[in-house]
């Protein structure tokens, strides 16, 4: 476990354990990550530790109680957040779709300082799990003890499609991530006017960085989130992609400068505690409609045009939500087995709940998470119980800004 447990290694003696708006590539249509559907199907307990290898130990460090944590770890997810409502939500063809799939920078904030107030602290989804080797001398991955500041809950944050794709800058995104002039990550765009705007309060990583600047505590180990990014128009806002169907040298001398200039905007993500994930280069289903001839090709294109630049990953995180071979828990198909033999261990699916499970047949582990968005915000009473423990989406949605469409939920005034 790399950052959790830096500050603890005086003290604890550690063993080493172990969806997206928009048009994909492939043409599909702008479907979300996740499905808002209320019943899915059933999934098997989510996995804790009955047997840790581990033992806790316990202590404090600099006036701060330590526990061992072996509960379940929860994940939310965020699509790009809108920095402008009234270009996000000014009645055109992607109005809905946005305000189904993404909050706004205000929302956003509201969120964060509400699961910062019912006591979770940021992990890094790579120090939950971790690969190990069993008796038999097969690798496995298993669940590590997370030791964290009594009192406090594990939470893991990811950001689908942190792309900046060309549909968003008309409609009310950031544009790119720069390097602003006080060296730290910022976002740069244009306003509702067309002029230039760099800020850290107008997209989700640097509102994160700055919240977390403000509220060090919420980040003791120095965790952000995972980035999960596509490649088929460029990555963090620079067209680093490539079109194998027509392609000029003046395009490939473009094409490098955007990978020049995107280098220490990944430097300085690492550096501060981002991390990346793919979410395949072409945003491409894998539950079966694709080949996987074709599925071998895109994971190789993400690897060429992404991994080139952000380093190697084994975090997957599947567009749509869509499980490989239809159902990742109950079968190993062979997209599971080519995309686990090409370095993938932890896969990321969407769901009610941040469930999690490691597979007895071959070393990975799957897991769901959740999504803060607008149809979960809107949802009905039932949906805004599985978010209850994070925030209340009553308080979150800001219907002044969204488009007039259904809440399902009860209003606050009239619930016992």
């Amino acid at each position: 476990m790399r950052k959790l447990l830096l500050p603890l290694m005086a003290l604890f003696l550690v063993l080493a354990l172990s969806a997206c708006g928009g048009t994909s590539a492939d043409g599909s249509s702008a479907d979300p990550d996740a499905s808002s559907q209320e019943e899915q199907s059933s999934q098997p307990e989510p996995y804790t530790i009955s047997d840790p290898t581990v033992e806790p130990e316990g202590g404090s460090v600099d006036g701060v109680t330590y526990v061992p944590y072996d509960g379940i770890v929860e994940h939310l997810f965020f699509h790009p957040v809108v920095a402008y409502p009234e270009l996000a939500f000014d009645g055109d063809a992607e109005a809905n779709g946005i305000d189904d799939y993404m909050v706004t920078a205000d929302e956003y904030k509201k969120i964060l300082q509400s699961v910062y107030d019912r006591g979770y602290i940021l992990v890094d989804i790579a120090d939950v799990w971790s690969e190990t080797t069993d008796e038999n001398g097969n690798a496995k991955m298993v669940r590590n003890t997370l030791y964290l500041p009594e009192g406090k809950k594990p939470l893991i944050l990811s950001f689908d499609d942190t792309n900046y794709y060309e549909y968003m800058l008309s409609n009310g995104f950031a544009w790119k991530l720069i390097i602003g002039d006080d060296g730290k990550i910022a976002s740069y765009g244009k306003d509702p006017q067309g002029n230039d705007v760099v800020s850290r309060d107008l997209d989700a990583i640097p509102i994160l960085d700055k919240f977390v600047e403000e509220h060090p505590d919420f980040s003791p180990f120095g965790a952000k989130g995972c980035l999960s990014l596509t490649g088929y128009e460029g990555i963090l806002g620079y067209r680093t992609q490539t079109d194998t169907k027509s392609w000029t040298d003046e395009q490939e001398a473009n094409r490098q400068k955007e990978r020049e200039a995107v280098k220490p905007i990944i430097a300085e993500l690492k550096r501060t505690g981002w991390t990346f994930g793919s979410h395949t280069w072409g945003h491409i289903r894998l539950g079966g409609s694709k080949s996987l001839e074709t599925i071998q090709a895109d994971t190789q294109r993400w690897a060429d045009e992404v991994g080139s630049l952000v380093g190697p990953t084994n975090v997957l995180f599947y567009p749509h939500g869509e499980r490989p071979d239809g159902d990742d828990w109950q079968k190993t198909g062979p997209i599971f087995r080519y995309l686990q033999s090409q370095g993938f261990r932890i896969f990321c699916s969407v769901g009610i709940n941040s469930f999690s499970y490691i597979k007895k047949d071959i070393s990975a582990v799957i897991c769901d998470r959740l999504h803060p968005d607008g149809t979960t915000l809107r949802g009905t009473d039932k949906v805004l119980g599985w978010y209850s423990q994070f925030y209340d989406a009553r308080d979150i949605i800001d219907l002044d800004v969204r488009p007039q469409r259904e809440v399902r939920w009860t209003p606050k005034s009239t619930t016992n």
